[in-house]
């Protein structure tokens, strides 16, 4: 059979207060087109379907239209798992009666292992779990992390492999050798929860959820997808996309998404910045990360950048900033309007304005009112 393997789409997410929902929107759509592009029979989302447990009304809608569109409009299997970002009990509202249209939601450890199968390949939908979880399903109390639980996990899964069908773990983890980015929660504490991949071996396929790199592990059969959109500026260099999958002949096919936004990352003096011959060529409505060479103090930087990048998402100094030495005896011996002109003008290069010296007056005669 063939599939889309996604995961992370984190719907919700803002990037430093910037609504993503637009951006969003298009890369579903792409997925969308996609899967009936390629017909692909069934369609994976290895969790994190929401950005935050307690989504807002707005995230809620937006994941509903899109679960519909694929499953009721496109008539396209689903085989979705909760994440550690998902409120399992939220997300499982309505779980009884998706499977009959083909939506199979699995949000409890207990249901990893009652396998869905379509065509000749048998999935295994193993939502994120807490070791706790496991511990009690099991009845060990030796089992502390999620590293410790995956042994079993498999063992009373193979219980249920068939041998004339290939095997798909679909799964929400940190599989042990990935790299991950800034933007993921953290699930491990000093690698205890690294699940080893001696653990994946028995599935035809593996695929995971949880980080956002689609490169960060490099396996043949066991891969992350990461996420349809840049959610940091570590991932500015990444190439987004999904996997198409076939399970018999195996092979795997990475295909890409393009940004309804880019994010990027661009280094360069305020000089350079600001002339047209250079702001022309780049893409200016991009989130854009700025790394400024300059390390001199520039009035209204940003002000002035965002004039001309209107989604400055970061502004940070490359080489850092000068800073005059501070001549500490002077400064005790002036009065405070004296020494906040002083202050100004060695931090910005330039001398307070008259409307400037009216405010910081004002300001100085209420803070004195208030301190008798």
């Amino acid at each position: 059979m063939r599939f889309l393997h996604t995961a992370d789409w984190h719907i919700g997410k803002k990037l430093h207060a910037y609504s993503l929902q637009a951006e969003q929107e298009a890369a579903f759509q792409q997925i969308l087109k996609l899967a009936q592009q390629y017909q692909v029979d069934a369609v994976v989302v290895a969790g994190d379907i929401y950005d935050r447990a307690l989504p807002n009304e707005q995230a809620v809608a937006a994941v509903n239209r899109m679960l519909q569109t694929i499953n009721l409009k496109a008539k396209l299997p689903l085989l979705v798992i909760s994440g550690n970002h998902d409120s399992a009990i939220r997300l499982d509202t309505g779980r009884p009666w998706f499977k009959a249209t083909q939506f199979y939601l699995h949000t409890k450890l207990a249901q990893a292992f009652t396998p869905i199968e379509i065509k000749k390949t048998q999935f295994f939908l193993l939502p994120y779990f807490e070791p706790f979880a496991a511990r009690e399903y099991f009845a060990d109390p030796k089992i502390h992390t999620i590293a410790q639980a995956m042994p079993k996990i498999v063992q009373t899964m193979q219980a249920q492999f068939a041998p004339d069908k290939q095997q798909v773990l679909v799964a929400h983890f940190f599989a042990a050798g990935s790299q991950k980015s800034d933007s993921e929660t953290a699930l491990t504490v000093g690698g205890l929860d690294a699940v080893p991949l001696t653990a994946l071996q028995k599935f035809d396929y593996v695929a995971l959820g949880h980080l956002h790199n689609q490169t960060a592990l490099h396996e043949p059969r066991i891969k992350y997808s990461g996420s349809p959109l840049k959610f940091s500026v570590s991932e500015a260099n990444q190439q987004k996309g999904v996997w198409l999958v076939d399970t018999d002949p195996f092979q795997t096919q990475f295909l890409p998404l393009t940004p309804k936004r880019d994010l990027q990352e661009l280094t360069a003096s305020f000089a350079e910045l600001t002339t047209p011959a250079f702001y022309n060529k780049q893409d200016r409505d991009a989130y854009l990360a700025i790394n400024l060479t300059d390390t001199k103090v520039i009035p209204n930087v940003m002000q002035t950048l965002r004039q001309i990048y209107p989604h400055i998402i970061s502004l940070t100094r490359k080489n850092g900033r000068d800073v005059a030495p501070t001549q500490v005896k002077k400064i005790r011996r002036l009065a405070p309007e004296a020494l906040l002109s002083d202050f100004f003008k060695e931090t910005t290069g330039q001398a307070l304005t008259t409307q400037q010296e009216k405010w910081a007056t004002s300001a100085l005669k209420a803070a004195r009112k208030e301190d008798k």
